[in-house]
């Protein structure tokens, strides 16, 4: 399989684009303000960005419930706007992916405004129904007496999210299509036209929304992976530089798909969650706590983290990438109980792990998430990491220039992070980010993929070492000093944050402090 050569030294910047830089004084990010602000974006080190969706929407999920793919939603701009943002990123070497919904739309799709009418027409089987609406199988969530279709439709998520129907892999009803049945190629086919309608235009690739979720019934993953093996397969042929990310938190399973890249975040593992994660780690409180590791006052176990992720490293390396984010649209903001100190060693560490670096929006200043915001479309508890960027420590902290309501309140306190104070502050959490993000693209023993070694992660004990070529990497984010043995070698200091010390083979590292070591060869 092709994979493209810019992903090894890839940082994505994530864009929440109604947050992000609002150029038209309405309250709310749009395109525009992302092409004004590629300049700061490269200067972060940065050299692709993941753009939350922003297709045509009635944004009952932010934009997460689709009512035209191929249409830019007017409040972010126009596809004329689009093409110039993709040309004035890959002036600047910088690759864009859109956000991609495949497994369901808005219930104000034309498509599904179709298919839910009484009689047969090219789009009825375009989404999943049962055969009556008395038929209500357990196991679905399903919305019932909806239309005049006497039929029960699957929703993915909200009840405004009807499922598009590729099939089930296993079959209990006569109204679970096969995925070969045509009006599920016809589904897969038509979500294939919207990925070309883009790339076309000069989208570099997407990230994939709920990627292992298309196909029903498929507890092996067989059908899933066919799907998108098939999708790789003609990108491979007929745009070699794109990249698919998907959100599957399964990297085996999903670069086996065929996927070039997959999160590795909260949810369907634990290691992200006992590196970072300061709160319950699942959106559903099943009595699971968390130890973090990235704490002042932590007792995490590195050891959990190493289990999970070198049995998933060892598997992909070589074939595809797994994406470490400081955090997402979807988590509590990493600043949460962190101090600026705390959240250094956190996004430093990540730039130096042989993962691809995601760097979600604000976390390079440390916008803090907003506590008891009432929820801004479906955000719930997510729309506290959702507030808009903090550029300056002006008016709507630089956000915007209206006089009337933003999409989300800024932060109003005086001493609220931003950007332009943290420019100016030597050692500011800004100017770590990039820092490191220098570090990382000058040096490619430091890029994604290649050799990973664990020199000391011992059981609740601290600090962590690794061995990246000729980098040994040190990290005690714990409020108290630690030590420990290393490999004797002839080492110079890199990089550091707080201090640290190397006298032979003896390491001692002080509290919030992160060491980069250069093997020196004579």
């Amino acid at each position: 399989m092709n994979m493209p050569t810019w992903l090894k030294n890839a940082v994505f910047y994530e864009i929440y684009p109604q947050s992000f830089y609002d150029t038209n004084g309405d309250g709310i990010g749009d395109l525009q303000g992302i092409i004004e602000k590629l300049d700061y974006i490269k200067s972060l080190g940065c050299n692709a960005i993941w753009i939350n969706p922003c297709f045509e929407s009635p944004f009952m999920d932010a934009g997460y419930d689709v009512s035209d793919y191929c249409k830019i939603a007017p409040r972010y701009g126009t596809n004329e706007d689009a093409k110039k943002l993709f040309d004035e990123a890959h002036k600047r070497g910088i690759h864009i992916l859109l956000d991609l919904v495949p497994g369901h739309t808005s219930d104000k799709h034309k498509w599904f405004e179709q298919s839910k009418q009484p009689e047969p027409n090219e789009f009825s089987d375009r989404y999943v129904w049962t055969g009556n609406a008395f038929d209500y199988p357990e196991g679905f969530r399903m919305m019932s007496g909806m239309s005049d279709r006497d039929g029960n439709y699957i929703v993915n998520f909200f009840n405004s999210q009807p499922a598009l129907n590729y099939g089930f892999e296993q079959r209990d009803y006569a109204w679970q299509l096969a995925p070969d049945h045509p009006a599920c190629r016809a589904t897969l086919e038509a979500m294939k036209q919207v990925m070309r309608f883009w790339m076309d235009m000069g989208c570099d690739g997407f990230r994939v929304d709920m990627a292992s979720s298309l196909i029903k019934n498929d507890p092996k993953k067989t059908g899933i992976k066919r799907l998108w093996q098939e999708v790789r397969s003609e990108l491979d042929r007929d745009y070699p530089d794109a990249a698919i990310l998907s959100e599957w938190s399964c990297a085996e399973d999903a670069i086996d798909a065929g996927f070039h890249m997959d999160f590795y975040i909260h949810f369907g593992s634990v290691g992200y969650n006992v590196l970072f994660q300061t709160e319950n780690y699942d959106y559903v409180d099943r009595g699971k706590t968390v130890k973090c590791f990235f704490q002042e006052n932590g007792e995490g176990d590195i050891t959990v983290f190493l289990d999970e992720f070198l049995r998933k490293y060892r598997y992909i390396n070589g074939r595809g990438y797994m994406c470490m984010p400081t955090g997402n649209h979807d988590m509590i903001r990493y600043s949460r109980r962190r101090s600026e100190e705390e959240m250094k060693l956190v996004a430093s560490f990540i730039m130096l792990m042989p993962t691809i670096p995601v760097v979600y929006y604000g976390d390079e200043i440390g916008m803090k998430y907003a506590e008891g915001l009432h929820s801004k479309e479906g955000g719930f508890f997510r729309t506290g990491s959702r507030t808009p960027m903090q550029w300056t420590d002006g008016e709507n902290k630089g956000f915007s220039t209206t006089k009337g309501d933003l999409y989300l309140p800024v932060d109003g306190r005086k001493d609220a992070p931003n950007v332009s104070e943290q420019e100016k502050r030597e050692g500011s959490l800004l100017q770590t980010v990039r820092a490191f993000a220098k570090l990382r693209d000058e040096e490619p023993d430091l890029q994604a993929g290649g050799e990973f070694e664990v020199v000391y992660g011992e059981k609740e004990k601290y600090p962590f070492v690794f061995r990246r070529g000729k980098f040994l990497v040190a990290v005690n984010p714990r409020g108290t000093d630690a030590a420990c043995n290393v490999p004797k070698r002839n080492y110079r200091v890199c990089k550091m944050i707080g201090s640290a010390e190397l006298n032979g083979s003896k390491l001692n590292i002080g509290k919030l402090s992160l060491v980069v070591f250069e093997e020196e060869i004579k």
